[in-house]
């Protein structure tokens, strides 16, 4: 019998996911931005690592053996270690609205951040301060339900091989109730896309959310790294970095095997992926608003559902990114259309 594909939510972006906010900025001179990824209250996390070279802030206190359970925000972020610097940003103002870990009289933020590098695409990077904690502190304002897709936030100076990286997102319904959904900052050594422009991830697609394109044809170029970064030696300057959200009331453990699984949506939608030289991570986080999965079914359904999300949103930042003047790397949309 044909079998009935999910159904995304009214956004089709993460914040379907009951209480996920979030907040992006950019500096277009700088060619670089945040993404803040927060919630109407303290929320659950765990991540997973599968690149060789991340880079990361507060990411070990999301283990499952690690003390602090509930936290209240995360940062994605562009400029490679200086982006850490984005959560100072958000921590502040988070503190300043009375938010974080309690600490005796006092409430310690905690804010997990993970980064790519986008230090060589172009923009201006002579700054004798960094501009990363303001960066995060605007996105953590900018906090909302609706968002763009493309060069924005964290994606805006994002890179590929062939062409421009993005910021994406994506959502569904869960067959048993609740919702997942995923965001993701593309920047990979490989890409998201054949020679054709057709995407990877064409297979995961719905509602012609990237183009429509169909599947890609057999290409012997899989097997080259020339239109990489790698085959353009630029090894270093890469990161494949996302959060993935339910609503769905699931503990550290459940979560850190969620975001293991959703990185299957990252193999799905780039050729090649976590490499060496990328950083790979995905933030898991669980809002907690229904409750947890009733049977391993459910779990197991979950996990399948986080990784097709991860791969959509991977193309649909591609899909959506803008072209604009003296770009070191085409649109998809100017490459291919």
């Amino acid at each position: 019998m044909p079998q009935i594909p999910p159904t995304t939510g009214p956004r089709n972006l993460i914040t379907d996911v009951d209480g996920i906010l979030i907040g992006h900025a950019q500096d277009a001179t700088l060619r670089t931005g945040v993404s803040v990824v927060t919630a109407d209250a303290p929320f659950v996390a765990s991540y997973h690592v599968m690149g060789g070279a991340p880079g990361t802030r507060d990411t070990d206190l999301l283990a499952p053996d690690k003390t602090v359970s509930d936290i209240d925000a995360i940062v994605l972020s562009g400029g490679s270690a200086f982006g850490l610097d984005a959560a100072s940003g958000v921590s502040d103002a988070l503190r300043q609205q009375g938010r974080g870990f309690a600490v005796g009289n006092t409430t310690v933020p905690i804010v997990p951040a993970a980064i790519l590098f986008d230090l060589a695409n172009g923009g201006t990077k002579t700054w004798d301060r960094s501009p990363y904690p303001e960066l995060g502190r605007r996105a953590y304002d900018a906090r909302g339900k609706e968002f763009e897709l493309g060069s924005t936030g964290a994606g805006y100076g994002a890179l590929c091989g062939m062409v421009k990286g993005g910021l994406g997102s994506a959502s569904l319904h869960l067959s048993q109730g609740g919702t997942i959904g995923a965001m993701m900052a593309a920047n990979p050594i490989g890409n998201p896309c054949d020679s054709h422009g057709r995407f990877w991830a064409a297979p995961y697609e719905l509602n012609g959310e990237f183009g429509a394109l169909g599947s890609p044809a057999p290409d012997p170029a899989i097997y080259s790294l020339e239109a990489t970064k790698l085959g353009a030696l630029h090894p270093n300057q890469n990161t494949t970095i996302g959060v993935i959200a339910t609503d769905l009331t699931l503990d550290k453990a459940q979560l850190a095997r969620l975001a293991t699984a959703a990185h299957d949506g990252i193999a799905r939608a780039i050729s090649p992926a976590h490499l060496p030289f990328d950083g790979d991570l995905i933030f898991a986080i669980s809002t907690a608003k229904r409750p947890a999965p009733a049977t391993p079914h459910a779990m197991a359904e979950l996990c399948h559902y986080a990784a097709a999300c991860v791969a959509r949103s991977i193309a649909r930042a591609v899909y959506h990114a803008d072209q604009t003047p003296d770009d070191v790397k085409p649109s998809w949309r100017a490459a291919f259309t």
